[in-house]
């Protein structure tokens, strides 16, 4: 059976600033844990805490530049760009740039507070 979504449900974002978070497919808008579907807009200076979680996550970057921090190395993921952090790997997102970035991102399975597993402050 189709499902449609009429909206996405705005879900409070961690870090250092005021980043939106609209999720169309998810544990909070559509009940899945089978899959998280997510338009992000982080402003430039946000920054979140390092975190190791249980999801594939998949990053298509649409607008302004996503900073992506890993034991192995940093990258800047453009607009038209993309990146895929598997479960299990530590990673840190931020926005540095002067127009921060609009980002859509998909974790498999669905993101939860859970299964984040954030650092510690």
């Amino acid at each position: 059976m189709a499902i449609k979504i009429n909206k996405p449900a705005v879900v409070q974002a961690a870090g250092s600033k005021g980043k939106i978070i609209e999720e169309y497919f998810g544990m909070v808008n559509s009940r899945s844990a089978e899959v998280s579907v997510a338009l992000m807009r982080s402003p430039a200076g946000w920054m979140e805490p390092g975190q190791k979680p249980d999801f594939d996550e998949y990053t298509v970057v649409l607008k302004g530049m996503l900073h992506v921090k890993t034991k192995e190395g940093e990258f800047e993921v453009q607009g038209g760009e993309a990146i895929l952090i598997n479960r299990h790997e530590w990673v840190q997102y931020s926005t540095p740039g002067p127009e921060g970035a609009e980002y859509v991102a998909v974790c498999l399975p669905a993101f939860s507070p859970g299964t984040v597993h954030r650092d510690a402050r």
